[in-house]
């Protein structure tokens, strides 16, 4: 591991003012000391944000929303019961025990890359930096089969497939300021650029993410297949949200992980379930919507049916 600076910030603005051109935010830590190791990540300083006001806790907003702050561990998420549903479920799916109390929430939406072409020390991958996404032709078995670039590496953050079906937002400061940024519109920049981890600009730091307050009726489910069943990535991964009114499925949100560079959604699914009878044939109707632009590549083509059966499951739960 390379030589580092290692300083204490105790507002945003600080953090910010610290972390230069060649620092990167430490919190849980997680992730950033893992390619640090590696030698993927050779920071000049690390700015230790874990102890800024507030980002410790979660709390109710005004409008009756939840505000979880950045620095609440995932451990600490999981256990938080007036949560909703899908997300303690994503939060319980996080690596171990172990690593469940120490990572953090903002480290799980802001997490890189785990294709292993990436990690690897002793090749340049399209993502960072080289010409070639070398998963492409190669062993693809865990990457993506949804795309908008030539790299074909997912997002593996758990928590952001719950947090789009419940329509959340991120709190970041950036130049000065807090700004809000939808789930979408924080991986959005990965869907295109193969060298974008999410849309956060240098210096940007999540504060804190914000759901909205609960509607009446609307509930929310979270399922992952992965190969262990316990401190494992997903396969795939599926959050849904909505209500069933009279075996009818009302404002229904779908969002698949591990399968696209950004939490993958289809609004044309979303709309197409508006009213149907909360049942397999429109759950499968769904699904097949969704799944019929997916482009699997050598090794990774069992996603599809995974990625079907979850989403039934997902949309059928809401009716529990």
């Amino acid at each position: 591991m390379k030589a580092f600076e290692y300083v204490n910030a105790q507002t945003p603005e600080s953090a910010a003012g610290l972390i230069g051109t060649e620092g990167r935010y430490l919190a849980g830590g997680i992730d950033l000391l893992g390619e640090m190791k590696e030698y993927i990540a050779t920071p000049a300083r690390l700015v230790n944000v874990k102890n800024l006001p507030t980002t410790r806790e979660i709390s109710k907003t005004p409008e009756g929303g939840f505000r979880l702050g950045a620095n609440v561990t995932i451990a600490e998420l999981a256990a938080q019961a007036d949560l909703p549903a899908g997300l303690i479920e994503a939060a319980a799916e996080v690596g171990s025990p172990q690593i469940r109390a120490v990572a953090t929430v903002g480290g799980n939406l802001a997490q890189h890359s785990r294709c292993w072409y990436y990690r690897q020390r002793d090749l340049t991958c399209l993502k960072r930096g080289g010409s070639t996404c070398y998963a492409r032709d190669g062993e693809n078995k865990y990457n993506a089969i949804f795309t908008g670039n030539p790299c074909i590496s997912p997002v593996v953050s758990n928590l952001a497939v719950a947090l789009t079906v419940l329509s959340a937002q991120a709190v970041v400061w950036r130049k000065s300021k807090e700004v809000r940024l939808t789930m979408a519109e924080l991986y959005a920049d990965a869907w295109n650029n193969p060298l974008a981890q999410n849309s956060l600009q240098p210096g940007d730091l999540i504060l804190a993410v914000e759901i909205p307050a609960p509607v009446a009726g609307v509930r929310s489910s979270y399922l992952q297949v992965s190969e262990k069943s316990d401190f494992d990535w997903a396969l795939v991964s599926c959050a849904a949200a909505g209500s069933v009114n009279e075996g009818k499925f009302r404002g229904v949100k779908i969002a698949l992980g591990a399968v696209a560079p950004v939490p993958f959604q289809m609004e044309e699914a979303n709309a197409l379930l508006e009213g149907k009878p909360c049942n397999e044939a429109s759950a499968n109707a769904a699904a097949s919507l969704i799944l019929a632009t997916a482009t699997p590549f050598s090794h990774n083509g069992y996603k599809v049916p995974i990625a079907r059966a979850l989403i039934r499951r997902t949309l059928l739960n809401l009716a529990k």
